[in-house]
């Protein structure tokens, strides 16, 4: 057996079966934060896919995943419109969807370095006005859990935008703003992890995933220092590693509200 495909089976593979499922249904306003901050990890992992796809690495199966999160993605949007009653967020939430549309058309077509710059762009402006959306639904729940759901979840896309951003730097797409981004993306990501280490939502069990988040983490600070270039199936790895704690940490502080 290949090393890849060694790593794909041990590593990767529990990561890619989390459950994007359609036609979801959102029980109440802190699900609804924990899915509305799935739609912001979405527009990332779409970009790491594109990415991996163009540099022709088929490690963790990205044109596969794509389709996956592409679908996953509309069919979150709709659950979330049919659940949604408040008009700010029903407003926003049609930005999202005028954004997604013409996004979707460009994401069915074959990945180029060319057309890489404008992805990451667009992709950009979809993870803003969804990140304006998980805002309105925290603000909904009224509540500091809300605040500590919407944390939780956005680590999970902080974990492939980081990813996303070396993917591009790899496959030799030019960004100025690359180092402001990563370190903007590191800092966030770390100051957050320390808020949730100190909420009072964080039983023992979600304090562990935090642990394991936290250890995957110190591999993008050692990579972030080093001169050195790392191959773009590890960072897939430790990426999906941090996005598979982090999403599970979030079901679970959702999930205190059900009781």
């Amino acid at each position: 057996m290949s090393l890849n495909l060694k790593w794909a089976r041990v590593f990767l593979l529990p990561a890619l079966c989390m459950s994007f499922v359609s036609a979801i249904e959102i029980q109440n306003l802190s699900v609804a934060v924990d899915v509305a901050g799935k739609q912001r990890m979405f527009t990332q992992r779409m970009l790491k896919d594109y990415a991996m796809i163009g540099l022709r690495n088929n490690f963790g199966n990205p044109k596969e995943d794509l389709t996956k999160i592409m679908e996953a993605f509309e069919d979150h949007l709709d659950s979330l419109i049919r659940f949604n009653s408040d008009k700010a967020t029903e407003e926003s939430l049609k930005k999202v969807k005028v954004l997604w549309s013409p996004l979707k058309l460009a994401l069915n077509e074959p990945p180029s370095k060319e057309k890489a710059g404008k992805m990451q762009e667009d992709l950009e402006a979809l993870l803003k006005q969804s990140n304006e959306a998980v805002g309105l639904f925290t603000k909904q729940t009224g509540k500091v859990s809300g605040e500590i759901i919407n944390i939780s979840g956005r680590q999970r896309m902080l974990s492939q935008r980081m990813a996303s951003l070396y993917m591009l730097k790899v496959w030799g797409v030019d960004d100025p703003q690359f180092k402001e981004k990563m370190n903007k993306s590191m800092e966030l990501f770390k100051n957050s992890l320390d808020k949730l280490m100190k909420s009072d939502m964080s039983t023992p069990e979600i304090m562990a995933l935090l642990q394991n988040a936290k250890k995957s983490f110190m591999f993008f600070e050692i990579m972030n220092k080093s001169s050195s270039k790392f191959i773009p199936a590890l960072i897939y790895k430790k990426s999906n590693e941090i996005l598979k704690d982090m999403n599970t940490a979030t079901g679970l502080y959702a999930a205190q509200e059900k009781k």
